[in-house]
Formats: C-alpha cells, sequence, structure tokens
C-alpha cells in the first residue's frame, strides 16, 4: 500500500515543486519504505512506498518509453495479466506494473481488465504535450481526490494532502457539514472541502495538459449482474459460494510481508478465517479489541474462535484513559472526515498490529452485499408491519432547526439515479455510498496512519458476481439476514456459531462522554464551529446526558466534528490529549 499524489498542467505553466514537496510529505505515513518521483515538462508524479509485493525491484514509477506509472493498492489477478504478454516483458515482479502497459495498449478502458483495490496515476508526454489518467477501483476501497486549480489539476490520495499543498480551501462546505452531522459521512463527488473531490468509485478520469477531457466509470454492480436459474438450490448457491470465497481469500493472502486479520468474532471476519483455514493458512495472527468499561463484547468469542483453528490471537484493551489521549490524532487522520466512532478501536487494533504484520485482513462489505443490516429487513417489509426505507432519519433528527431534510438530498439523488428496486436498492445505495465514504474510508486512515495495508477479501469482483444476482432469499430468511454466508460459515467452522445471537460491538462513547461532561461540554461549546449548530447551554445539556438514547451518538458528533474543525480547517496540531487540543488557543 503506498501514497500518490502530483500535477497535470495547463499549457505555458510548470509543476509546482515546493507544493509536490509537501504533497509528499502529507502522505509519508502511507509509504515511509521510499519515495519515487518523475517530472515532465507540464506533468509531476510523487510516490511513497509502502513495500508488500517484490520489496527489492518494485520501486515506482514504473516506466515504458514516456510512459509513467505510480499507483496504490493490490492487483489480485497479476498472474493472468501477465500471461496476456511476451515472456520477460515486464521488468519487475511488483503487480501494480502491468497496468501501466495494458493502459498503453487499450486506453481508459484499461481497469475493466484489474481486478483488486487501487489508485492510479498514470501519464505519457510525447511532442511537448502530455496525457495522464487517474483511476480509482469499482469498490472505491483505494481513496483518490483531485483539486482544479488556475495552473491545472492536482491529484493525491488524502485530502489534506492537497491542502499541504495549496489546492482546495481548509473551509467546510455547510451541505457536506449537514451531512456529517446526520449521517457521519458524506455523499457523492465533493467532498466538505470546497474545490476538493472524490474520485467516484470506479472512476476514471482522462487528462490532456491539464484538463478534463473524459470521464468514465466501472460499475461493479452492473459486471455483477449475471443471469442465475431461478430454480437454484441452497447446496448449488453454496458451491458458488465456497468457490468465489476461496478464490477471494487466496488472492488476498499474497504478499511477501507478514499478514494478519481483524477478528471481532462477528461473520464477516469469521468468514475470512474459516476460508483462510480451508485454505492452510498456519497460524494465522488476529486481533480483536475490548473496552474496560465492563459492557459485553464478544473478544471471548473470538479468542475461542480463534484457538480452534490454532490463530496466534491477541485480544487489545482499549481503556477510556487511551481514548482521551489518542482521540485527536485518530481524528486528523480522518481528514474525509466519516464521524463513525469504529474509527476508535480500528486505530488502535492498527497501532498494536503493526507491530507484528503490515498486511491486516478485514471483514468490510459483508453487510452490504450480503444484506446484513436490520434496515434492510425493515425495508422489506409493508409500513404496517413496521417497514421504513433507509436513511429516513438523521443522528440530531429535527433537532438542527432551519435545515429540514436538505442533508438527505446527496442520497436522495443516488436513490433516484438508480433502476432496481426492493432489497438490491437499498443495498445498491449503501455499496455507492455508505462503504467508500465512511466504512473504507475508516479502514484506510485508520490503518494508514500506521503504515499498514487493509485488504477487503469479500469486496472482490469474484465474489460480487457470485452473490448479487442471487434471489432475496438467499440473503435474508427465517429473520436472518446475510443467511448464505452463515449457511456457509455454519459447514467451514462451526465453531463461530454463525446462527447464535450476537452481541454486536458497541464503543461505550456514552458513558466516557457523560463521565466527563463537566470538563468537556464547556471546550466542545466554546467553539465557533459548534456555535453554529447548536446553542452552548443545549450542548452542556446533551453532554450531561449522554447515556440517554440516541444522546450518545449526537456527543459524539459534535465531540468529532470540533476537534476535526481544529485541525483540519483551523490547522491546529494535534500534539496533545483531547482537552488540550479543545482548550489551545489558535
Amino acid at each position: 500500500m503506498c501514497g500518490i499524489a502530483g500535477l497535470s498542467c495547463l499549457p505555458g505553466h510548470t509543476p509546482d515543486q515546493a507544493a509536490l514537496e509537501r504533497m509528499s510529505a502529507a502522505i509519508f505515513h502511507r509509504g515511509p519504505d521510499g519515495e519515487g518521483r518523475l517530472d515532465f515538462a507540464g506533468a509531476a508524479l510523487r510516490h511513497r512506498r509502502l513495500s508488500i509485493v517484490d520489496i527489492a525491484g518494485g520501486t515506482q514509477p514504473f516506466c515504458v518509453g514516456h510512459a509513467a506509472l505510480i499507483a496504490n493498492g493490490e492487483i489480485y489477478n497479476d498472474p493472468d495479466i501477465r500471461a496476456g504478454f511476451p515472456a520477460n516483458y515486464f521488468k519487475t515482479g511488483s503487480d501494480c506494473e502491468p497496468p501501466l502497459s495494458l493502459w498503453l495498449r487499450d486506453g481508459t478502458g484499461y481497469t475493466h481488465d484489474l481486478r483488486g483495490m487501487y489508485a492510479i496515476a498514470a501519464v505519457e508526454n510525447e511532442q511537448g504535450q502530455h496525457e495522464m489518467v487517474l483511476s480509482r477501483d469499482p469498490f472505491g476501497i483505494k481513496p483518490l481526490y483531485i483539486a482544479e486549480y488556475e495552473g491545472g489539476i492536482a491529484f493525491a490520495s488524502e485530502a489534506q494532502a492537497l491542502l499541504a499543498g495549496g489546492f482546495g480551501i481548509r473551509r467546510a462546505r455547510g451541505k457536506a457539514r449537514d451531512e456529517l452531522l446526520q449521517l457521519q459521512f458524506t455523499t457523492g463527488q465533493k467532498t466538505i472541502f470546497p474545490g476538493i473531490r472524490r474520485l467516484l468509485p470506479g472512476e476514471t478520469l482522462r487528462i490532456v495538459d491539464g484538463r478534463i477531457v473524459e470521464s468514465r466509470r466501472r460499475h461493479v454492480l452492473k459486471e455483477a449482474a449475471t443471469p442465475v436459474p431461478a430454480d437454484l438450490t441452497d447446496d448449488q448457491a453454496l458451491r458458488r459460494l465456497d468457490t468465489a470465497l476461496l478464490d477471494s481469500v487466496h488472492a488476498h493472502l499474497r504478499a511477501d510481508v507478514p499478514l494478519g486479520l481483524f477478528l471481532s468474532g462477528g461473520i464477516d471476519s469469521s468468514t475470512i478465517l474459516a476460508a483462510a483455514h480451508k485454505l492452510g493458512l498456519p497460524h494465522p495472527k488476529t486481533w480483536t479489541a475490548r473496552f474496560d468499561s465492563g459492557k459485553a463484547d464478544e473478544a471471548n468469542d473470538a479468542a475461542a474462535l480463534a484457538a480452534s483453528v490454532g490463530a496466534d490471537h491477541h485480544v487489545l484493551t482499549v481503556t477510556e484513559a487511551m481514548v482521551w489521549q489518542h482521540l485527536p490524532a485518530i481524528v486528523a487522520c480522518m481528514d474525509d472526515p466519516a464521524a463513525d466512532y469504529a474509527i476508535i478501536p480500528t486505530w488502535f487494533l492498527a497501532q498494536e498490529a503493526r507491530r507484528d504484520v503490515t498486511v491486516i485482513l478485514s471483514g468490510e462489505g459483508g453487510d452490504e452485499l450480503f444484506a446484513g443490516y436490520g434496515r434492510y429487513r425493515r425495508a422489506l417489509k409493508p409500513w404496517w408491519r413496521g417497514g421504513r426505507a433507509p436513511w429516513r432519519s438523521g443522528t440530531f433528527g429535527r433537532c438542527l432547526p432551519g435545515r429540514g431534510r436538505q442533508w438527505r438530498s446527496g442520497l436522495a439523488a443516488m436513490e433516484l439515479s438508480q433502476s432496481l428496486t426492493g432489497l438490491p436498492a437499498v443495498q445498491a445505495l449503501d455499496i455507492a455510498e455508505w462503504l467508500p465514504n465512511d466504512l473504507l474510508l475508516k479502514l484506510d486512515r485508520c490503518l494508514m496512519a500506521h503504515s499498514a495495508e487493509g485488504r477487503t477479501p469479500l469486496l472482490d469482483p469474484v465474489v460480487a458476481e457470485a452473490v448479487w444476482s442471487l434471489p432475496d432469499r438467499f440473503k435474508v430468511r427465517d429473520g436472518y439476514g446475510k443467511w448464505l454466508l452463515r449457511r456457509w460459515l455454519q459447514e467451514a467452522l462451526p465453531q463461530a456459531r454463525p446462527f447464535a445471537p450476537k452481541q454486536g460491538f458497541t464503543v461505550p462513547v456514552g458513558p466516557w462522554i457523560e463521565g466527563q461532561s463537566k470538563r468537556l461540554a464547556p471546550l466542545v461549546a466554546q467553539h465557533a464551529c459548534i456555535q453554529a449548530i447548536m446553542p452552548a447551554h443545549r450542548v452542556e445539556r446533551l453532554f450531561s446526558t449522554a447515556t440517554q438514547r440516541g444522546h450518545a451518538r449526537q456527543t459524539w458528533t459534535l465531540l468529532f466534528y470540533a476537534l476535526w474543525h481544529r485541525h483540519h480547517i483551523e490547522n491546529i496540531p494535534v500534539d496533545g490529549d483531547v482537552f488540550e487540543t479543545l482548550s489551545r488557543v489558535n
């Protein structure tokens, strides 16, 4: 895993070397093993390397003639791609080298041959003109951002790198701010920073001399929408899933460095452990988080499951003191903000696991592809039986006067753009917005903060093709979501008890915040960014009742936003604990 950045300049402009250096420094954590650079008259590439595959020979940029490529990601079908070229054609064993030759051969459609997670920048410079392509994988596992400026286009793996380079504006867009408060993430192309936008999942941009001339997208769900026999039996569906899961996990286990697995005790991570065990992975390293609050969790179940396959298991206890000490740094890594309190255990687990491994497998995507969320089951019910569409109410409900339901306009636009109905429609909405802009963003930033690579075997085109078009009965049955995945896990690793009630994994932010409310609430309430949302007396009353229903998420969101604003808008360093960071004068 790596970090990339660069510039494509308009005619008459040249790459700003100082801006490039600042961008490269801002993504050092994504690739501390080395730096690659390439400069043409009107374009420049910068690469920070985290060595995973071909450690000795995989230095980037890769070059062919007047063309070069840098990438952040893993291409899992690299052996198949190489087979389509002459023997000894490639110079290295890196899986990120072949995409350059694919682009030179196939043009902007080259990503249709790629299976993996990636953010790619490639450039060709000939006869005083340069052409660049920027591409992002179809699930949006790896991030990529651009900013158009007076001299052309800048790109980087993280929005904060663009800000460091002087591109974009350190200000929070009002609409995006409201989305963040109500949804815990922001939707669509535009980020919260004016002037900076995301490449959408599956998007490829073609840029000629600093101007975007083409945009095309690869839609992974459309690719996965293959016909399925109406009379498909349970056994046939299970065999179909088994083949895809083992194929994907086998591909995701390829690495020239140590790897491990985040094991929550839930269905998704247990499935990956079971598949790795079936593939013969000896004594995998696994990690589980728990809290010192005394709340019920699944850490004991995860430990027992790990022991059943001979895993080298580690349990990390996250204490309240640890959270207050490190929360500013945790929030700071979420430059593209996602106020998901699961960032807390994810960040600490990444810090702990990085002592032993560089690559970490995680179960993101299982709920979305296999229909695991309760909101999916509610969406299938008629209204008179308690059914309702997802994402209809926000964290603050109507408690933010004057804003109505405009915060939902991004989701509404995505809903209107779809041709799907029923269960696939609500799954597709989450796969388009919630997955890349919250869950995958969280995993990327929290792991890369510690220079660790996150891999998501359930988010693979092979898995999507196997399950996306299955009838609803294979996803929701007998009151269970993820029914087919549970059945597979029951056969592959019955110790996981996939049909047993689950405790879930809840971060105890309510008790933590209420316990510190007298000290914490005034510090949060004093900031102008919070005063623009809620008066101080309401903030203090809310924090004093943070354990009440709904208040935990509201107070956490306000705390997150205050800390996020301090660092990413006000540019305050995060070299102290929560209380010091909120107290510091600009």
